[in-house]
Parts: structure tokens; C-alpha cells; sequence
């Protein structure tokens, strides 16, 4: 018999809750809204256009990428993500956000990470995985409260949140970062869903320089590549970057070289750009719909934008997952998305609201009929 050492980690429930909608859909014939998943399914990017600009018969495609990823496609995100601002040097194109993540997890030394109190659950997965120390922040104004305590931590910030969706002014998540960085604090700076809403955006470029600031993104949501499992890792830190670039060699061997190109080609071609951007309209405008759309017909769970907005792919509804499944609505339960507010979370859902607002609409017109 194998002994193993068990993680303690969980395989998600949003890919349980996909599986049981999958099967409900086939024992009945009927069609379910999957609001559970977080990938952007407003429309596909079109990369019709792009793809012939590849060519499939060169060592591009057919050999190992640099371990640290194409030199081009980096010079791309410098320019693109942080205005030409910093060096090539600092930036790691790793294997998608989770592989990011869990790269900078189990590399920087910290006691324990801060998390949001409301939390993507694979944030606990990994660090159960690499053995590492958590606990949970209320809202910014606790953290700059608390500086003094979070010395010798690190404190991960993603914004716009997942599961809530809130979106805080730049302005004041700049100076949290900014205090959080001069007291020797560890900044983790998750943020996937912003790169969807914004184009020309300087926050990296802000913060991009500050000395324990480590930016970690993904392309998954911002150009709807979630398939092809390809983002950066960002730090000054010349040691940590040396160190994650040896761990993800002897983890994966580097990075896909056709998702590496592909990527290149978006950010840097006229046919990438315009593809992008038309995905990006499209999806943007859909998101806005479906959240004012909700927020008129009173779902919007309005307890949690009191400080904030709702801007990311996500927002909470009033309304549990067990009451939308009843109308053909695939959502999770808040409660899963919290340790410490379970009793703030009973009877509320979140939801992907990137998909069609026609979809969208179609389904929850149906609620109280």
C-alpha cells in the first residue's frame, strides 16, 4: 500500500457544482445558466486573425521557451502593464495565477499570509499545500490600523475582489500599499479580474517599483485565455526572481512556448489589439449591464458595496444557490468563500456576471413569477 502525505487542501466546489449541473442538464434535457464558474463567458476572444500570424513550423513552437519566458513577450508586458517602467529582469512568465501564486507562497519568507475575509478558496488550498500560516483582514482600514502587528507578514490584496466583487479607489489602495510597503510588509498584489476593465492603466507602473511589492497576474480574464494557463509574477527582488525562475524550471520545465506567443501577438500586433479590445468592449459592457440590472431589481446584496463598487466579474446576490438552482441558476453559496462571516454570508450566492445580458436577464426574469 502507498503511504501519502495528505495536503489537507480540497478539490473545488465550483468544479463539484459544475459536475452537477452537467448532470442534472443530461438527466433532463434541460439548460442551466452556469453562474458558479469565474471565466469570462460574455463572448470568446476572436483569434481568427491572430493565429495565422503564427508560425507552427519554427523552433518558436517546437523547443523549450527561455525558462523565464520569451524576452519579446516580456518587453511587451513592460510596456503594456507597467508603462515601460521597469526592467525585464523583474518579470517571470509563469504558468497562470494559481501557479503564480503558489510559486511566490512557498519562495518569500513571512510568518503568515493575510487574506481577505471574503476569499477565493484556492488562496487556502495552496498555502494548506506548502504548509503556510493564514489569517483574514476585515477592509483596508483594519490593515492600517494594524500595522505594527502585520510587520514580519505578508498581506495579499485582490481588487476587484473574488467572491464580492468590490472594487476600492485606486487612489486609497495606492496609499495602502504604499504604507503597507514602507513598514517592511509583504504586498501580494492578486488582481486578475482588473486588466478586463481597464486599458492604458498605470497602477502597475505606481506600484511596480516599491521594494516588498510582489504583482502577480494572469492573462486568463483580461484576454480570456483561461485555457492556455499563462501569467507573469512581478518584483524588484532580484534573489526572489532568480529563485522563482529555478522552481518553476524543475516544476513545469518553463512555460508553454504557443501560449507564450500567442499572448505576444495580442499585446503587440494590430490584429492582437483589435482583437482584444473588441473581446474587452464586448465584455465590459455586458458585465455593466447584468450589475445594474440586478441592483434595479433589488438581487444586488448592497450590504457589501457600502465602501466600495461593484466591478469585477462577480458580485453577491441575495439570494442562495439552492433558491437560483430552482430556476435553472448554477451559483455557490457565500458561505463558502468565508471562515469568519458565515452568519453574514447565509442566504447570499455569488455569481460570474460575465455572460450574456440577455442570458442573464432571460433567467432571473423568471425569479417570482
Amino acid at each position: 500500500m502507498i503511504k501519502i502525505k495528505k495536503s489537507g487542501a480540497n478539490y473545488s466546489q465550483i468544479s463539484a457544482i459544475g459536475e452537477k449541473i452537467r448532470k442534472l442538464e443530461k438527466s433532463t434535457g434541460e439548460e442551466y445558466l452556469y453562474l458558479n464558474q469565474g471565466v469570462n463567458a460574455v463572448v470568446p476572444i476572436d483569434l481568427s486573425k491572430v493565429i495565422p500570424l503564427i508560425d507552427f513550423n519554427t523552433r518558436e513552437i517546437q523547443v523549450y521557451a527561455p525558462q523565464k519566458g520569451r524576452l519579446q513577450l516580456k518587453h511587451a508586458i513592460n510596456k503594456i502593464y507597467f508603462q515601460g517602467t521597469t526592467s525585464v529582469d523583474n518579470i517571470l512568465i509563469d504558468n497562470g495565477g494559481m501557479s503564480g501564486l503558489d510559486l511566490v507562497f512557498q519562495t518569500a519568507v513571512f510568518n503568515k499570509v493575510f487574506l481577505p475575509s471574503f476569499y477565493w478558496g484556492s488562496y487556502v488550498n495552496i498555502l494548506k499545500i506548502r504548509n503556510k500560516s493564514f489569517d483574514f483582514y476585515d477592509d483596508f482600514w483594519q490593515l492600517e490600523e494594524n500595522i505594527e502587528a502585520l510587520k514580519g507578514n505578508a498581506v495579499l490584496i485582490c481588487d476587484p475582489n473574488n467572491p464580492l466583487g468590490n472594487k476600492y479607489s485606486d487612489k486609497e489602495l495606492i496609499k495602502l500599499i504604499s504604507l503597507l510597503n514602507d513598514n517592511q510588509i509583504t504586498v501580494i498584489i492578486d488582481s486578475p479580474y482588473r486588466g478586463v476593465f481597464y486599458s492604458n492603466d498605470s497602477f502597475y507602473a505606481q506600484i511596480g517599483n516599491l521594494a516588498n511589492v510582489i504583482i502577480v497576474e494572469s492573462f486568463s480574464k483580461s484576454i480570456g485565455l483561461s485555457g492556455q494557463r499563462i501569467g507573469f509574477v512581478h518584483s524588484n527582488s532580484n534573489e526572489l526572481m532568480n529563485e522563482l525562475g529555478i522552481r518553476l524550471m524543475y516544476a513545469s520545465n518553463g512555460v508553454n512556448a504557443f501560449a507564450q506567443l500567442l499572448v505576444e501577438k495580442l499585446l503587440t500586433t494590430k490584429e492582437g489589439k483589435e482583437a482584444t479590445k473588441a473581446f474587452k468592449d464586448k465584455t465590459t459592457k455586458d458585465i455593466l449591464l447584468n450589475i445594474n440590472y440586478l441592483r434595479v431589481k433589488g438581487f444586488l446584496a448592497e450590504e457589501f458595496y457600502q465602501d466600495s463598487h461593484p466591478k469585477g466579474i462577480f458580485v453577491v446576490v441575495n439570494l442562495s444557490a439552492d433558491s437560483l438552482l430552482k430556476y435553472h441558476i448554477a451559483a455557490i453559496d457565500l458561505d463558502f468563500f468565508t471562515q469568519k462571516y458565515k452568519d453574514k454570508a447565509v442566504g447570499r450566492s455569488r455569481i460570474c456576471v460575465s455572460v450574456p445580458h440577455e442570458r442573464l436577464k432571460y433567467y432571473f426574469d423568471k425569479i417570482g413569477q
